[in-house]
């Protein structure tokens, strides 16, 4: 049932192997099957859920060389977009996935379980976590695919990432306007655009942006705010 995603992907130099795409159908299976109970996704389609979730989040290693070991971190991840599929695909990257919704992080511990993968798995607000030292400017990547203008989602996953690294942002077809509204956000919180890369999803599935943000300075200490003052007064 896989055969879109292993052609699609394989279309863009990221071949999949048969452990692999057992993997992605048991995502999407159990996915699927939890939905009818608990709200994760409005997207229930196979065909919508291989090229919309999976392969949107795993063409992120087509346009940036993730070294081995990384260490990985999903800001807002949801139902684990992008970085449980980036996990599937490379499994030997180090993975932190980080959500609010306690539904949420419950669905995430059991879908590892049976992907037979680890990762380590909050329940926690982005904006606090990333004070915590042993979480602060230690992550060669940081990934979202969350529903958030680019500079509030500069300002909570900036933080995470260590000098050098990069944050990779996944977003729609307005990605230029929330471009123009960001450079700001980026400058101050220590990133800088470097890359901006549109592709169409395959099978006419929409336009996907992929901004890729190198760390190239510190981020002062103040950042990220709490919620109330990133709501109140954004960068």
């Amino acid at each position: 049932m896989m055969d879109l995603l292993f052609r699609e992907a394989e279309k863009n130099g990221l071949v999949l192997n048969d452990d692999q795409l057992e993997k992605f159908q048991k995502y999407m299976d159990f996915l699927l099957e939890y939905n009818l109970h608990t709200n994760l996704t409005a997207i229930t389609d196979s065909d919508d859920v291989m090229i919309k979730h999976f392969f949107d989040s795993i063409i992120i290693n087509k346009f940036l060389d993730i070294r081995k070991n990384a260490k990985v971190v999903d800001i807002g991840t949801g139902a684990g977009f992008p970085g449980v599929p980036m996990k599937i695909f490379r499994e030997d990257i180090e993975l932190t996935l980080i959500d609010s919704l306690n539904k949420r992080v419950v669905f995430l511990n059991q879908l590892m379980e049976k992907l037979s993968l680890s990762a380590n798995i909050f329940h926690a607000r982005a904006e606090e976590l990333g004070h915590k030292k042993e979480y602060r400017e230690v992550y060669d990547l940081a990934v979202s695919r969350a529903v958030a203008p680019l500079n509030i989602l500069c300002e909570l996953s900036l933080p995470y990432v260590k000098k050098g690294g990069y944050f990779v942002s996944l977003k729609g077809s307005n990605a230029q306007e929330e471009i123009n509204k960001s450079k700001k956000a980026i400058e101050i919180l220590g990133g800088k655009l470097e890359i901006v890369k549109t592709l169409e999803l395959p099978e006419n599935k929409g336009l996907r942006n992929i901004l890729i943000i190198k760390k190239v300075s510190n981020t002062p200490i103040k950042y990220p705010r709490n919620n109330s003052q990133i709501s109140k007064s954004p960068l």
